[in-house]
C-alpha cells in the first residue's frame, strides 16, 4: 500500500521535509517511489506538485495525518484537518516510581549523621577528653 507522507531532512535545528510517495512498510527517509514537493516548516513555505499528488490520491494512495493537514493547508485537496496522534511520554511514570526510594535513602542519610553528632558532643565523651588532656 503506498502512503504519501513528509520525511525529515535538512541540518540540526533547521528541519526540513520533503513530501514523498513511499511503500507504508517501507520506513521514512528510505526507498521511495517519487518525490512530490518540500516543505520548510521555519519560512512556511510549501512546493508541492498538485497534479502528481491528485494524481496518486485517485489510485489509491494513502496520506499521513501530517501530510493531509498539509495538503489542506495548501488547497491541493479539500476537506477538515485531522488531529495528529502524539505518544503518549513514558519517562514520568519512572520518575514517580523512583522518588519515593530516593526519599528513603535520604532519611537513612540524615538519621546516620544525627547519631554521629550526637555521639560527638555527648557529655561524657568530653568529660573523658578533659580528663585525658589533664594528665598529659
Amino acid at each position: 500500500m503506498l502512503t504519501i507522507r513528509l520525511v525529515r531532512g535538512g541540518k540540526k535545528n533547521n528541519a526540513q521535509f520533503k513530501v514523498m510517495l513511499q511503500e507504508r512498510t517501507i520506513a521514512p527517509g528510505g526507498r521511495h517511489v517519487e518525490i512530490l514537493g518540500s516543505y520548510n516548516p521555519h519560512l512556511k513555505k510549501a512546493t508541492l506538485q498538485t497534479d502528481r499528488i491528485k494524481y496518486w490520491i485517485e489510485k489509491g494512495a494513502h496520506v499521513s495525518d501530517t501530510a493531509y493537514n498539509l495538503l489542506v493547508k495548501n488547497s491541493v485537496i479539500t476537506g477538515e484537518k485531522r488531529k495528529v496522534k502524539l505518544p503518549e511520554k513514558k519517562v514520568e511514570v519512572a520518575e514517580a516510581i523512583e522518588t519515593p526510594a530516593t526519599e528513603v535513602k535520604t532519611e537513612e542519610a540524615k538519621e546516620t549523621k544525627e547519631e554521629a553528632v550526637v555521639a560527638e558532643v555527648a557529655p561524657e565523651k568530653v568529660e573523658k577528653v578533659e580528663e585525658v588532656a589533664k594528665a598529659e
